[in-house]
């Protein structure tokens, strides 16, 4: 029987993990079979998250953790693999926004983009490839590494030079990380979202402009919604995606071929 996208047995681990794209992706995958790790900066809201997500019968354990803390992570995911046994499958999905003038743009703010949205994914991977390295030396390869970075690192927005910079940091990152880490059987891929409703976005939803002339942009003629990624997260951790990596998926209901 063909069930490539059955995540049974394995675990996954999501920062940012308690709203948003990040829960979206952690319903989908405990859906699907898996055990799921979440991490992220609010206690309430992982509490929160944890408790929907339990109710699809999977283990699931959460954790207050600043990505931008490399002592944080470096222990967040000794504590994961040792409660769960293994980790699978890590998608670094904590981000924060930056907007600002690059004329305004400060170097406090820019230092602070990039340590949560490119430090945070480098501590995050690099972490979590020592414990999948180690296992695939004991004759059990394999590992999915995703990076959830924004098609502000492929295009040109105003405004976003820390922000954007950071993310096509990312994609720069996990194709390198594809090649490197291919012999030890782990695949690395990035997402890059468009405009997704989320607590991020929720300024430019209510803003009567942007939903005048930036929506109209969007051939699917909607904002994303955080379970449009429930599906990608599924493949990209599952062993339909046994062969595919160092590939980027935009999902952005066509913005940025149109």
């Amino acid at each position: 029987m063909y069930r490539p996208f059955d995540l049974t047995g394995k675990v996954a681990l999501v920062t940012g993990g308690n709203g948003g794209i990040g829960l979206g992706m952690a319903e989908a995958l405990a859906q699907a079979g898996a055990d799921v790790v979440i991490w992220g900066t609010n206690e309430q809201k992982n509490a929160a998250a944890g408790k929907k997500l339990a109710a699809y019968g999977r283990r699931v354990a959460s954790r207050k953790m600043n990505v931008a803390n490399e002592a944080e992570v470096v222990e967040g995911m000794e504590a994961a693999v040792s409660l769960m046994g293994r980790v699978d499958c890590v998608i670094a999905n904590a981000g924060i926004g930056g907007g600002a003038p690059l004329t305004e743009l400060s170097t406090e703010l820019f230092r602070k983009v990039h340590g949560v949205n490119e430090e945070g994914v480098f501590w995050t991977f690099r972490e979590a490839a020592k414990h999948m390295q180690e296992r695939a030396k004991n004759k059990d390869a394999g590992g999915s590494l995703i990076a959830v970075a924004s098609t502000a690192g492929i295009e040109g927005a105003a405004r976003n030079a820390a922000y954007g910079a950071s993310k096509g940091a990312v994609l720069s990152m996990v194709r390198a990380l594809a090649v490197e880490l291919a012999r030890y059987g782990i695949r690395a891929n990035s997402i890059a979202p468009g405009w997704i409703a989320t607590d991020m976005t929720q300024r430019m939803q209510d803003n009567a402009v942007f939903a005048e002339k930036v929506l109209p942009r969007v051939p699917m003629r909607r904002w994303g919604k955080p379970e449009d990624f429930g599906g990608i997260a599924v493949y990209l951790a599952s062993d339909a995606a046994a062969y595919h990596t160092g590939d980027t998926f935009v999902i952005d209901g066509g913005y940025v071929i149109f």
